[in-house]
């Protein structure tokens, strides 16, 4: 049989898996890894959101196919949401659409919306599947620096809408950001809409880590700015501030038009999820919210263990003010090594296992991100051994 794949032929390694292989082997072999790599949240489900699930669970009218949009009930909770988070007033039958958490929503947005020869703006770093869910769709992926503030990377958009033919189709953002933690704020998102509009492009923002925010910081949505439906969607994911990364729960809001093609494209793919997991889903977004701000608390209180540990080390590293991750330089000495050597000699010399910030595009190169999914105590032994790397 002929065993070409060409949508696979595109795709490069994935350089992330290099060290999780690397540390799997090791705990094969009895070593005591400290896994700060892959961001999978650790933290337990909120007791009502489970027991909501049991009881829905309990009855067979809902073990049947559900609706790949998403049940009406919990299209219009994310849309109360919204409302009451943002003052962003949704449709939840035109602007509103349940995903299989946020990455199948995009995937799928960038299969429905985008073809060859489509150019995609996709700021670098970032998230591998807003820049590989543009190659699997046959898109032309254009990666652009995100320079270090919000306004170096509007001109790096303008700069790269003034050289690109054909014409940008998309720009996908994601902020609070992953993997490098910035944040921004309410104007940014209103250049945005201004570039939008101005280039006839579509805006895809992915606010995954909306609810993981500290000192203070409140992260905005793109909705909230004035036009924004006219030009893109947001997906929102119930997977990291509500503790419920495998439930796979995430939404598409905005944009009737792009939320249809989404919708579209999924009625031939899925039948959604698990209804008992959408009733449950739509029991969390409804409040209680002091589980969510729990949670916030519990990550920020790691993210204070890593970045003070690491100081005293010698390792100066900022506190993120979002996310679930700290974005760290390598130390100078170690520069040259690159980050994926760097983050192999730290699994083998400070048995702590970190994601290489090339895995993330070449922008990415000479940082790596530190997952914050392991308790304090870990942390505390994470530092010992990096600070016995750092200094031999």
């Amino acid at each position: 049989m002929r065993d070409e794949f060409y949508r696979i032929k595109r795709l490069p390694p994935y350089v992330l898996a290099t060290v999780t292989d690397l540390m799997f082997k090791a705990r094969r072999e009895g070593e005591d890894i400290i896994d700060l790599g892959m961001g999978n949240p650790d933290l337990a489900t909120p007791g009502h959101i489970v027991d909501k699930l049991k009881e829905a669970a309990d009855k067979p009218a809902n073990h049947r196919y559900s609706a790949s949009r998403g049940i009406t009930g919990l299209r219009k909770a994310i849309c109360e949401l919204y409302q009451k988070r943002f003052e962003v007033d949704l449709d939840h039958n035109s602007e509103a659409i349940v995903t299989i958490g946020a990455k199948e929503g995009v995937s799928h947005l960038l299969l429905a919306a985008v073809g060859p020869g489509d150019v995609v703006f996709v700021p670098s770093p970032a998230y591998p599947i807003h820049a590989y869910g543009v190659v699997i769709a046959m898109g032309d992926l254009m990666n652009v620096p995100m320079g270090e503030s919000d306004d170096d990377l509007i001109e790096n958009l303008q700069r790269a809408v003034q050289t690109t033919w054909p014409r940008p189709k998309m720009v996908i953002i994601n902020y609070p950001h992953n993997p490098t933690t910035r944040v921004t704020s309410i104007e940014f998102f209103k250049k945005i809409v201004d570039f939008a509009k101005e280039n006839d492009l579509m805006v895809v923002h992915d606010l995954a880590y909306a609810d993981l925010c500290f000192d203070d910081y409140v992260a905005p949505s793109f909705l909230e700015v004035p036009g924004a439906k006219d030009v893109g969607v947001e997906f929102y994911s119930m997977s990291k501030g509500f503790s419920m990364p495998g439930w796979r729960v995430g939404f598409c809001v905005g944009n009737p038009k792009m939320v249809h093609a989404l919708a579209r494209i999924k009625s031939y793919l899925d039948y959604g999820v698990f209804q008992p997991i959408q009733i449950a889903a739509a029991v969390g977004l409804r409040g209680p919210m002091e589980p969510v701000h729990e949670v916030a608390e519990i990550y920020q209180e790691r993210r204070d263990a890593l970045c003070e540990g690491l100081s005293r080390a010698g390792w100066e590293v900022p506190k993120p003010k979002a996310t679930m991750f700290v974005w760290a330089k390598i130390p100078d000495e170690f520069a040259r090594l690159g980050s994926v050597e760097f983050a192999k000699l730290m699994l083998k010399e400070a048995k702590v296992a970190v994601s290489p910030g090339v895995g993330f595009g070449f922008e990415g190169e000479g940082y790596v991100r530190f997952a914050l999914i392991e308790n304090p105590h870990r942390i505390a032994q994470a530092i010992r051994g990096i600070r016995k790397f750092l200094n031999t």
